[in-house]
C-alpha cells in the first residue's frame, strides 16, 4: 500500500472510532511515536495522520501533552442506532408527502433545508457563463447538432481521468453520458430488472430512487444500516436469495451520510459477481468528502463488469445542467439501446462546457472550496442542534455529503414537524419519505448546502423550539 493510502486508511480509523462514540471526547490518542509503532510507519506518515484528523476538526493538539479528541458539543450528540427495517420486500406508493416537500424546490421565500444540493452561493455561476459562451462558438453549428449516442467525447475523456482518483481506472468507451445520475440509475433498472423483481438498497433510502423502483415495478427489500459505515453486509447476504439486483450508495449517502469502509465494498462487489446479482452504484457524493483522500467506489473493485457506476456533477458544480453519467461494464449495449430510445441525445453545449470546466483544473480548485465550506457548515449544524434541539436528540456524523440525518425521541413526530415548520417559511425532509415502511416518523433530513450566517442559526434554533413544542 502507497504511503498516500496507508495514511488515509489509518486517519479514517480513528475518525470512525471518534464518529461513532467509540473514543469520546477528551480522550487522549497515542503518541505520534506509539502510532509509528503499532502500524511500522514513519514519522512523517503518523503526523500526516493527526494532520488528518485536525483538519475534520475531530481532534486538537495540546503542546507538551499531545492529541486528544475534539470537545467540540456535537461530539456529545448520540449516535443513531442501526436502521432495522422488516425483511419483506414492499411494493407500496411511497409516501405523499414527497411531492409537497420536492414542491418547494426553487422557492426563494422559505429556508431549504430540505434540498440537497449546494446553494448557486456556493457554485462558480460566472465562470460556467462563460464556458457556456466558449461552447456555443467552439461546437460544429453552435452546438445544435446532436451529440453522439454515447455523449461528448471530451467529458467522457475527462471523467474517466478522474476515475484514477478512486481506484476506476475507466476509459472513455467504457462510459455513457446522460441527462443527469437519476437518468443514469433509471437506464440501468430499465436494463437490468423486470416488474415483479426485487430489489436491495439502503434503509432510509433516497424517495427519488423508491419512486423510481415503483413506477418501474418492482419491489423494494430494504436492508439494516449503520450511519457510519452503511449498508449491514450480514443483512446483504442473507437477502442473497430474494434479490434480483441491488442499488447502493457507499460513499455519504443521503440521508445518513454512511460511508462505507472499502474492505465492505471489496466483499460486496465479491458477494453479488458471486451470485450473478448486478450492483448499480450511486456515487453522486463521492467527490464532497471531508478528508484529503477521495474514498473509493465499489467499481474500484469490479473484476467482472457488474457494477454499474453512476454519477454527476448534480451535487458539485451546477444541479440544473443535468450532466450525469454511468459506466455500465458488461451492460454498455443494453444501456445504449435504452439511451436511444428514451433520449437519442444529450445536451450538447451543456456537456461541452462542463467537459471544458474539468479539463481546465477549475472544476478541482472549485471542489477543494466547496468541501471545506461543506465541512465548516455541518460542524455549525450540529453545533447549532447541541445548542437547540430537545435533549435526547441524535445526530448522524458524516464525513462528507451534504445530509445529516436527526433522530428525536419517538413522540416527536416530523411529519407534524414539517407543517409547523412551513408556517415559519422552514422547509425540513421528515424521515418518512426516505423509506416504504412505517418507519422513521421521529427523523428528519437537514442538508448543509446553504451558506453558514446568523440567519441560519437563528432558523435551526427556530425549528429547534417547534420540536421541543412536539415533545410536549
Amino acid at each position: 500500500m502507497s504511503k498516500d493510502f496507508l495514511y488515509s486508511d489509518i486517519a479514517s480509523g480513528i475518525a470512525r472510532q471518534i464518529t461513532s462514540g467509540v473514543l469520546k471526547s477528551g480522550d487522549k490518542l497515542p503518541s505520534v511515536r506509539m502510532l509509528c509503532k503499532e502500524h511500522s510507519i514513519s514519522m512523517n506518515t503518523a503526523k500526516r495522520v493527526f494532520l488528518e484528523l485536525e483538519a475534520q476538526s475531530l481532534i486538537d493538539s495540546k503542546p507538551q501533552s499531545g492529541y486528544f479528541v475534539s470537545r467540540l458539543p456535537y461530539l456529545k450528540l448520540p449516535l443513531p442506532e442501526i436502521s432495522q427495517p422488516s425483511a419483506m420486500a414492499n411494493s407500496n406508493e411511497p409516501d405523499e408527502l414527497i411531492s409537497q416537500v420536492y414542491a418547494n424546490m426553487g422557492n426563494e421565500n422559505l429556508t431549504l433545508f430540505s434540498i440537497s444540493a449546494p446553494s448557486g452561493d456556493l457554485l462558480p455561476l460566472a465562470k460556467l457563463k462563460k464556458e457556456i459562451i466558449m461552447a456555443t462558438r467552439e461546437l460544429k453549428e453552435g452546438g445544435t447538432g446532436y451529440e453522439p449516442l454515447q455523449g461528448n467525447i471530451k467529458l467522457r475523456r475527462m471523467i474517466a481521468i478522474r476515475s484514477l482518483s478512486w481506484g476506476g481506472n475507466l476509459n472513455e468507451n467504457e462510459l455513457i453520458t446522460t441527462n443527469g445520475a437519476m437518468n443514469a440509475v433509471s437506464l440501468c433498472l430499465m436494463a437490468l430488472g423486470k416488474p415483479g423483481d426485487t430489489i436491495a438498497m439502503e434503509s432510509p433510502c433516497y424517495p427519488g430512487t423508491l419512486q423510481l423502483a415503483i413506477s418501474l415495478g418492482f419491489k423494494v427489500l430494504e436492508l439494516p444500516t449503520h450511519p457510519t459505515t452503511g449498508l449491514d453486509i450480514a443483512a446483504l447476504k442473507e437477502a442473497i436469495p430474494k434479490i434480483n439486483l441491488c442499488l447502493l450508495v457507499p460513499n455519504f449517502n443521503t440521508p445518513l451520510g454512511s460511508c462505507m469502509p472499502d474492505e465492505h465494498k471489496k466483499e460486496i462487489v465479491a458477494l453479488l459477481a458471486q451470485h450473478q446479482i448486478p450492483l448499480i452504484e450511486d456515487d453522486i457524493y463521492g467527490d464532497l468528502y471531508f478528508g484529503t483522500q477521495r474514498p473509493k467506489c465499489c467499481k474500484s473493485f469490479d473484476q467482472g463488469g457488474n457494477v454499474l457506476w453512476c454519477s454527476s456533477v448534480s451535487k458539485t458544480l451546477a444541479p440544473g445542467y443535468r450532466v450525469g453519467w454511468v459506466a455500465p461494464g458488461k451492460y454498455k449495449e443494453k444501456i445504449l439501446q435504452l439511451k436511444l430510445i428514451h433520449s437519442i441525445s444529450s445536451a450538447s453545449i451543456i456537456q461541452e462546457s462542463v467537459a471544458n470546466f474539468l479539463k481546465t483544473g477549475k472544476y478541482e480548485n472549485h471542489l477543494r472550496q466547496l468541501r471545506r465550506t461543506l465541512q465548516l457548515n455541518y460542524q455549525n449544524y450540529v453545533q447549532a442542534i447541541a445548542e437547540y434541539f430537545p435533549e435526547g436528540t441524535k445526530t448522524s456524523r458524516p464525513q462528507g455529503g451534504l445530509a445529516i440525518w436527526v433522530e428525536f425521541s419517538p413522540e416527536i413526530d416530523t411529519k407534524k414537524l414539517y407543517y409547523l415548520a412551513i408556517k415559519q417559511q422552514i422547509s425540513i425532509t421528515p424521515g418518512r419519505i426516505f423509506t416504504l415502511q412505517n418507519q422513521f416518523e421521529n427523523c428528519m433530513r437537514l442538508c448543509i448546502g446553504l451558506p453558514w450566517s446568523a440567519e441560519i442559526k437563528a432558523k435551526l434554533k427556530q425549528l429547534g423550539t417547534l420540536a421541543k413544542s412536539l415533545k410536549g
